[in-house]
Order: structure tokens, then sequence, then C-alpha cells
């Protein structure tokens, strides 16, 4: 009698496309990159081909410092998805960047308890591999940044 064992739960991919490739290739490198206007300076995120400040196309990837204060969060106690399962709790948060107001990235708190998250804490990016080819940008408390 053989048994069928399922393969292995595979996350759930982001579908990077002409506009959102070089995020994810900077998370494959450790880097966080967010589009900026090369005219108005002005940081854009979601990716998007124009400027909302200035409606310029003239929009470029730069590496960010990874910094930025914990906006909002919630915890994720139920797995929407079998790969999160052996996650749980997990803490989804919006994160709002040091280069610019408003600038926010929705990702996870990580290396972090749950009490003793607080609205407002700094954080700094980490960088989780997830599959070979595959690296998320997380966030984790940061220590040394005011």
């Amino acid at each position: 009698m053989t048994i069928d064992v399922p393969p292995a739960v595979k996350p759930i991919r982001p579908r990077p496309d002409k506009l959102t490739e070089f995020f994810w290739e900077g998370a494959r490198a450790s880097k966080l990159m967010i589009l900026r206007c090369d005219d108005c300076g002005y940081y854009v995120h979601w990716p998007r081909p124009v400027c909302k400040r200035c409606r310029s196309f003239r929009l470029h990837p730069v590496e960010v410092s990874g910094r930025g204060t914990l906006y909002s969060y919630t915890v994720g106690v139920q797995a929407f998805h079998p790969w999160f399962e052996s996650r749980l709790p997990y803490i989804l948060a919006v994160v709002e960047l040091d280069e610019q107001p408003n600038l926010k990235l929705v990702s996870n708190v990580v290396e972090c308890d749950e009490d003793d998250v607080a609205v407002g804490m700094p954080l700094q990016v980490t960088f989780e591999q997830v599959e070979a080819d595959l690296v998320l940008p997380m966030f984790r408390p940061a220590t040394g940044i005011s």
C-alpha cells in the first residue's frame, strides 16, 4: 500500500510585471527599492507609471533606508492559505517609511512578540528568503533609531 503524501505547501507568490520587477529584484539583493520622481523628488508607492505629485513620467527605482515607523497593524490568528499555518500568529503591518510622510508599505513585523508591538514604534527592514528566488521585505524593531 502506498500513501499519497501531499507536496510541500508553497507560498502565495507575487506576479512581478514591468512596473514592479525592480521591487522584487531589489528584495532578492536585500535592498528596499521605491520609485522616485526625477523631476520633483517625490517617492511613489505602490508602483505606477506617473508621479502623483507633478504628473511626471520620469520615475526610477532608488534604494531607501529601510527605516520606518509602525503606522498600523493587526495580528493574524487564522491562516487564509495553508502556507501561513506554521507562521501563526503573524503581525500584518503598515509601515510609514522615513523618507517621506505618508510613504507606506504593507509588510509583516517579525522578531517581535505580539505584546511588544505598538503603533509608532521604530522599525527596520529585514529580508526573509522564502524560496530560492523569493525574498520578502519584512520589518523588525529598530534599535538605536529615534
